[in-house]
């Protein structure tokens, strides 16, 4: 004799959804707090130079930031010679001091001697620029000055 068996048709069980919305908001927040925001929108072609000794700016938020470089591709109309880029815009040697000047004053009145001007200058920019960017800065008083390198070796930038 022959046994039949009969075939259960089983249903999968009712998946739960009611922890998705925690899990979405978890990942929400994660992304949230691990996400730096920048600062400046890079318009100015930055090839940073090598350097042996490298030290780290202990406060990001007391450092006033000038790019020098030529104009990236992106930005082809500008030309070819090297711009200098003070937040999101070009400028010139002469907006130099209006704009560290604003920066100074948007800083509280006991950090302001501790303001440093960060020079992220390409490795291929001319130093007469770069001269007459210090001789800018030297007339608002801002002679602490920080050039940002890569750390390596200096043979690397011939």
């Amino acid at each position: 004799m022959s046994i039949s068996r009969k075939k259960i048709k089983s249903e999968l069980p009712v998946f739960s959804t009611a922890s998705l919305p925690d899990i979405v908001f978890m990942l929400l927040f994660f992304f949230m707090v691990a996400t730096v925001m920048r600062n400046d929108t890079l318009m100015v072609d930055n090839e940073l130079p090598y350097a042996d000794e490298v030290e780290k700016l202990d406060k990001k938020n007391m450092v006033i930031h000038i790019y020098v470089g030529k104009p990236s591709s992106r930005y082809k109309n500008v030309g070819t010679e090297a711009k200098i880029q003070l937040n999101d815009k070009f400028a010139s040697i002469e907006d130099i001091k209006p704009f560290v000047l604003e920066e100074i004053k948007s800083k509280p009145e006991g950090l302001r001697p501790l303001l440093v001007t960060s020079l992220k200058v390409d490795k291929n920019t001319k130093m007469g620029l770069i001269g007459d960017i210090k001789k800018e800065l030297r007339e608002v008083d801002m002679r602490n000055i920080n050039y940002t390198t890569k750390i390596g070796e200096v043979t690397n930038n011939f």
